[in-house]
């Protein structure tokens, strides 16, 4: 292959990207490299997204479109322009099945459609989050149906995606990238492309390490949320705040990061990742006993809000059943428009089938649109001093900035506060409980 042609060819900006996934990590990657005055190509299967970015309206409340405006980019779902691309990146989900096992359809049936598409000298990176091997094996040999052989006739590398939705922070472009390649030609010309659009990239020795990188980072965020939960539930048997608990140790200028309990875990990676790690260790006669019990505890949670709740109505002579209940909050983190896994969902669930009578508030949805597996058929109940007053309890399962936690407190009956938004309970004592 002509890796130099290519790598001059990416760094003069004349290598066109086509962008497989449009969605929380791929559309800010069509954006970053329109930006830098790249030829893009936008593949989704949606054709409802592609109408919308036609048109510059994005399906993402945090995502703007302002800079693809005047670009090259052109939204499809016409996958027989990939054989036009120079490179291909893959964004697209990584979900569980019921079984809590890797459901890889997405990616492999994306590396079908493109092997059906692709040609000589091109650079195909997946970004998907995956377990070890994903690239060099299971990718690879689907690719190479079509014909072609990777390090031979196309360049193949992992680059795993570090989104973060809504962060202020830290934008795609401020975050390092890592970057693993099958081979030393693919790692040089992928790290090449990501050169172009990130402050720095990361390079590692196989594309095995950039997959586990990943799962890394994001099983090290599952076990401490978990350490928080479980603690949340014993310091709340002890009378203590796991809140005060955290902030008091938080001033330990070494040695301690602090990581915060909540109502369960959501969002695309955390729920997610480390049961791909755990289910390829499996192969291996290894038990990931650590990730597994983390899972359990974070999976619990919901159960706990529930329990707790229940618990406080009775003390208030109320039974759950018949019971009104408004849960603020389905997102799955605070201000953001993005449900997948979230915590809030399962609450809502539990609730109804305990014979609750639930509704819901969230400024990011105003009516819950149909979820892989929920069809909750509500629409948002604004949130007004004489709506909460309806209720015999308020569940703050989202901490979103909208929310004013002195305006809620007032105004409700009975509060299950999971986020810690109300931070002055003895202001509300006797209204307030902490899950």
């Amino acid at each position: 292959m002509q890796t130099k042609e290519m790598i001059e060819r990416i760094k003069n900006k004349k290598a066109s990207i086509g962008v497989i996934g449009l969605g929380y990590v791929g559309l800010p990657l069509v954006i970053e490299f329109a930006k830098k005055g790249f030829t893009v190509f936008g593949f989704d299967i949606d054709d409802k997204k592609i109408e919308m970015l036609k048109s510059w309206k994005s399906y993402i409340k945090h995502i703007d479109l302002k800079d693809l405006k005047g670009r090259n980019f052109t939204p499809t779902s016409d996958f027989t322009k990939l054989k036009s691309v120079d490179c291909i990146i893959i964004c697209v989900p990584t979900p569980l099945n019921k079984y809590r096992e890797p459901d890889m359809t997405y990616v492999f049936n994306t590396a079908k459609t493109i092997s059906q598409n692709m040609r000589r000298e091109q650079l195909i990176v997946l970004e998907s989050t995956t377990y070890p091997g994903t690239t060099d094996e299971d990718v690879r040999r689907i690719l190479e149906e079509s014909g072609l052989k990777a390090g031979k006739d196309f360049y193949l590398a992992f680059s795993p995606e570090r989104e973060d939705p809504n962060n202020q922070n830290f934008k795609t472009n401020q975050i390092p990238k890592v970057v693993g390649g099958y081979d030393k030609e693919s790692l040089e010309v992928a790290k090449t492309l990501y050169d172009q659009i990130v402050a720095k990239t990361v390079p590692v020795s196989s594309t095995k390490v950039a997959e586990a990188t990943k799962l890394l980072e994001n099983i090290y965020r599952a076990v401490n949320i978990a350490l928080v939960n479980e603690l949340k539930i014993l310091f709340d048997r002890m009378g203590i705040d796991i809140w005060e608990v955290i902030d008091a140790a938080k001033t330990k200028p070494f040695g301690f990061q602090a990581f915060y309990p909540g109502p369960g875990i959501g969002g695309h990676c955390i729920p997610v990742d480390p049961f791909y790690l755990t289910w390829k260790a499996r192969e291996y006669d290894f038990s990931t006993r650590f990730i597994e019990l983390a899972g359990e505890i974070n999976i619990s949670m919901p159960y706990f809000v529930v329990q707790k709740t229940i618990e406080a109505l009775n003390e208030r002579g109320k039974s759950i059943k018949g019971a009104k209940i408004l849960i603020l909050g389905m997102a799955y983190k605070k201000d953001v428009d993005d449900m997948r896994e979230s915590p809030s969902l399962v609450i809502y669930e539990l609730f109804e089938k305990k014979g609750a009578v639930v509704d819901y508030n969230d400024p990011f949805f105003p009516e819950i649109p149909k979820l892989r597996k929920y069809e909750i058929h509500k629409k948002s109940i604004p949130l007004t001093k004489a709506n909460l007053k309806k209720y015999d309890c308020v569940v703050i399962a989202t901490d979103h900035s909208e929310y004013d936690g002195d305006f809620i407190a007032r105004n409700s009956n009975l509060i299950v506060d999971t986020r810690n938004l109300i931070k002055d309970s003895e202001k509300y004592k006797g209204k307030i409980v902490k899950a």
